[in-house]
């Protein structure tokens, strides 16, 4: 009987996790919607703003602001990067922390051995507790940020960047998180951020310039109130922040999804092993019928 209390304990105590399991994977499948919800809202406004920066940067082409702006200065060689990793909260969610983090060491290697120097800014307990483990000092650890960011929790997070860039302590920014691109997929990405002159919004104002597009063209085509160049004094800190704004919402909804599909696979985990037991169990409870019948069968044969 010892056999089969003890698969009986077991089987409760798969049963009750297969509930916890279940609990979590539709709480994940609420902030799945909420959060998916805020990233179609907000994508638009981070496209729309990129347009914005693209024409006001044609636009401004040779002014003394465009000169000037310290987000705008290219320095090369690059010397030191700071590599800002986004990651989650709480654990439960898959691989979706061990892809970013992977990738992270991946690209802080690879600066390194071409020379180069790495400032780390992790968001989430996760990626600095990783980072403690490793041995790698962070520059900044943001731990207190909510898994739905509010877009005043990030202006923090960009400003000390921007401040740094402005500051020479850096000559690069990029940002390190899960994109959200379908349902079925999400991608660890690697995003430049600052300068924007190696972004793709000025890779494109610089390619088009090159194939005749010229400055007064695009004059000719728009009108700025006030110039161009004073556009930019607000639009490129505006646009750094949406930026580093999006990857956390995007990052919201590729966590929730990654823990999401881990809570599903726990939970038909759990199912697949209460049969596998509820089956032990029966062939344990027959065996032990079997054996107790035995004997009283031997007890009448002995009292004949």
């Amino acid at each position: 009987m010892s056999n089969a209390r003890e698969i009986v304990k077991r089987r409760k105590a798969v049963r009750n996790i297969h509930k916890i399991t279940k609990v979590m994977q539709m709480v994940a499948t609420a902030r799945f919607q909420r959060a998916l919800k805020r990233a179609k809202g907000t994508r638009p406004y981070l496209e729309k703003l990129h347009d914005m920066v693209q024409s006001t940067f044609w636009g401004a082409h040779g002014s003394v602001e465009l000169s000037r702006h310290p987000l705008l200065v290219s320095r090369m060689p690059c010397r030191r990067v700071g590599i800002l990793v986004v990651t989650s909260n709480r654990g439960l969610a898959g691989g979706y922390n061990g892809q970013i983090l992977r990738l992270a060491m991946q690209s802080i290697r690879q600066i390194e051995q071409a020379g180069g120097a790495v400032d780390i800014h992790v968001a989430g307990r996760k990626g600095a507790a990783y980072f403690r483990f490793a041995r790698r000092e962070a520059q900044a650890a943001y731990t207190t940020i909510s898994d739905s960011a509010r877009f005043e929790e990030i202006i923090p997070v960009a400003q000390r960047l921007m401040d740094d860039y402005a500051a020479q302590k850096i000559d690069a920014i990029k940002i390190i998180y899960m994109r959200f691109l379908s349902l079925g997929q999400q991608r660890p990405v690697k995003v430049d951020v600052l300068p924007l002159t190696g972004s793709e919004t000025a890779k494109q104002a610089e390619s088009s310039a090159a194939s005749g597009a010229s400055a007064s063209r695009v004059r000719a085509c728009s009108e700025y109130s006030p110039e161009a160049g004073e556009l930019l004094l607000e639009l490129v800190p505006t646009m750094v922040r949406a930026a580093v704004f999006q990857a956390f919402v995007d990052a919201a909804v590729s966590e929730q999804i990654s823990r999401m599909m881990a809570m599903s696979a726990a939970t038909e985990n759990a199912d697949s092993m209460n049969k596998q037991l509820t089956s032990e169990y029966n062939r344990a409870r027959q065996s032990q019928i079997t054996s107790e019948l035995s004997e009283l069968m031997g007890g009448v044969e002995a009292l004949k």
